[in-house]
Order: structure tokens, then sequence, then C-alpha cells
């Protein structure tokens, strides 16, 4: 279990960094709300989706969030990294900037499961 807890929290702060911490910072920048209009989406957009995404990456690493809550915020990153490599791949051909988004995916599916091995490993530790 050691092993497990290391692996999620490992790849659960890397989700945190790239995906509430960076946009936090970030986020207004004119670089960002270019990349948005670039994409095609409205104005209002990376705000919006700037505040989900720290919502969310709160959502993960705080230990004392409900699992329904952590189970909508691993579901919003499925949804968000998916969309992201697909408008990338339409608007400007598949390349890195396509894949990049899978990468961070596959660090998330890291994540969750790890996360539902520790449920698990607990649920059996609290048998009543």
């Amino acid at each position: 279990m050691k092993t497990t807890r290391i692996i999620f929290w490992i790849s659960t702060t890397l989700i945190f960094l790239f995906e509430g911490v960076m946009p936090a910072l970030t986020s207004q920048t004119e670089m960002a709300r270019e990349g948005i209009r670039h994409l095609g989406y409205p104005d209002y957009f990376g705000p919006m989706l700037t505040g989900f995404k720290i919502a969310g990456s709160l959502a993960l690493i705080l230990p004392k969030v409900p699992s329904r809550l952590k189970e909508w915020a691993y579901a919003g990153f499925v949804f968000d990294f998916l969309c992201a490599s697909i408008s990338t791949t339409v608007v400007d051909g598949f390349g890195f900037n396509s894949v990049f988004p899978l990468i961070v995916l596959a660090v998330l599916m890291v994540s969750y499961y790890s996360y539902h091995k520790l449920q698990a490993a607990e649920h059996r530790t609290h048998v009543y």
C-alpha cells in the first residue's frame, strides 16, 4: 500500500500543478487568451474553464473531499483532456499539442486507479 500511496500522491500532485496551479497563474496572460481565441472559443470560456480546473484539482488533492465529488472531478478532467486534444487536432492538425493532453490524461488515469486501490484497501480495513 505504501507504493500505491506514493504513486497516488505523485500523479495527483502533477495533475494539481498542471490543472490547478498553472492555470491559476497563467490564465489571464495574453498568450492564454489568444490560445483560447485561436481554437475558436469565446473569450468567457478561458476564465470559466480555469475556475473549473482549479476547483477540480482542489477536489482531487484535498483528502477530506467526498469521493463522489472526486469522481466528478476525475470525469471533468477526462472530458477536458479529450476535448483539448480534439480541438487542437481539428484547428492545428495532429502534432505534439494534440498528444500532450493525452499524456496528462494518462497521468490522471494513474491517479484515478491508485485512488480506487487506496479506497478499496481502506474499505477492507473498516469492515464491520
